[in-house]
């Protein structure tokens, strides 16, 4: 019963996270006392669910259960009809339990907590680290891997976010249609990061977190709705790339749960649907001067036209990522063109690239970095610099099935040449 129990909760917290602390944060305008209600609901599941068993409806139990704790949080700091007086009368808060939305707002709670959490008044970076922690249930660590700063970085990050709310007064509102524009590039990059959580789990023993890519891609569609009739290329870039990647969703992992490289998949799993729906997205979204997400999505749709991995036109992948890199300059996208360009010109003229890269330290501490230097070693025949290399993104890496990959690539290197 127990195992049955803790793995319903926990399913449950992933799907149902986001709508929770959406719900609440309509309700009472707190982000700090919506997080915490939420919580102190899947807390109390854990406590009771195992003896009393699962309710009828338990997302139904989780949202009432936060409900009541939230405003026992509120009555504690103050009167609780004072404070919610205060809350309508600045906009923050509604007083009916279904909102009546009108033709101007975003319908649905969890799309209006993006945009909310995407005020222009807070940096870039906080808006989507607030998001990611708001929505997508993310822990500190999670959204510190996605930007490449320590956990601790992130933590004061959130905290100076939510203040920056509070002591601002910025109000939990949905923006006007015409008002959308100015928070489209942190929204659409929230929307990915949540996919790309979803498409390769920091944690766990699963890869995929099937849940956060089919919320992504049903956000992203959304999105690309409300800014018709002409919807931003961008927007529609971002839609088509998350599903050519999730296409291959099937295919990544063996029946051991175990990772697959792209060249290694079998291809008649591939989503053929999806991938229908993604290619005039992408044609669409290269129509005019094309942004990062049209730019990665031509590349994924690259991957998804050729038949065999051998057919895959890498000189055009190439060209994409050299417009990318200047679109959006990163490491990680010359870490990836590196890996392209190993397909062009061969590893040594990849290894090139990626140790140009380690000279700064910025990629020091992200796993996918020593694995793909690690790869370049281990096709020139440098065996023993290879299990280096994959020694340092074992000590990074915390994805089991990442793990068990790059275990296994460990151990051939070190096993005698015949």
């Amino acid at each position: 019963m127990l195992p049955t129990v803790h793995a319903a909760i926990d399913a449950l917290y992933r799907s149902d996270w986001s709508r929770t602390v959406a719900a609440l944060i309509r309700l009472v305008g707190d982000f700090d006392v919506a997080e915490e209600a939420a919580q102190e609901a899947f807390a109390a599941a854990l406590d009771q669910w195992p003896t009393a068993g699962l309710p009828d409806s338990p997302r139904a139990w989780i949202l009432q259960t936060a409900r009541h704790k939230a405003i026992d949080r509120i009555r504690r700091r103050t009167r609780f009809e004072e404070k919610v007086k205060s809350y309508v009368a600045s906009g923050l808060a509604r007083t009916s339990e279904v909102p009546d939305y009108s033709t101007s707002e975003i319908p649905d709670d969890r799309l209006r907590l993006i945009f909310t959490c995407c005020h222009p008044a807070l940096a870039l970076e906080s808006q989507v680290a607030l998001t990611l922690r708001m929505l997508g249930g993310l822990e500190t660590e999670e959204i510190a891997r996605a930007f490449l700063v320590p956990a601790a970085t992130m933590a004061q990050r959130l905290v100076r976010a939510k203040r920056k709310i509070r002591d601002a007064g910025i109000p939990y509102s949905v923006p006007d249609t015409n008002d959308m524009p100015e928070r489209q590039g942190a929204v659409l990059t929230v929307i990915y990061l949540i996919f790309n959580e979803g498409y390769a789990a920091t944690r766990g023993e699963a890869l995929v977190r099937t849940e956060l890519c089919a919320e992504a891609i049903r956000l992203g569609r959304l999105v690309r709705r409300l800014m018709a009739p002409e919807p931003p290329t961008e927007a529609s870039g971002l839609v088509a790339l998350m599903l050519l990647h999730d296409s291959r969703r099937a295919a990544r992992l063996d029946e051991s749960g175990d990772l697959v490289l792209l060249e290694e998949q079998d291809r008649r799993l591939w989503n053929e649907q999806q991938i229908a729906e993604a290619l005039p997205l992408v044609a669409e979204s290269l129509g005019r001067a094309a942004g990062p997400f049209a730019l990665q999505a031509a590349i994924a749709a690259q991957h998804c036209q050729a038949a065999r991995p051998e057919d895959t036109n890498w000189p055009q992948i190439v060209r994409y990522y050299d417009l990318l890199e200047r679109v959006q300059p990163s490491p990680i996208v010359s870490l990836n063109r590196a890996v392209a360009v190993a397909m062009v010109e061969g590893p040594q003229a990849a290894l090139a690239l990626i140790d140009d890269l380690a000279a700064d330290g910025e990629l020091d501490r992200y796993h996918l970095f020593h694995a793909a230097r690690a790869d370049m070693l281990r096709r020139m025949g440098s065996r023993a610099e290879a299990a280096k290399s994959y020694t340092r993104a074992l000590e990074l890496g915390t994805n089991d099935s990442e793990r068990r990959f790059l275990e296994r690539r460990l151990r051939e290197m070190q096993l005698p040449q015949a």
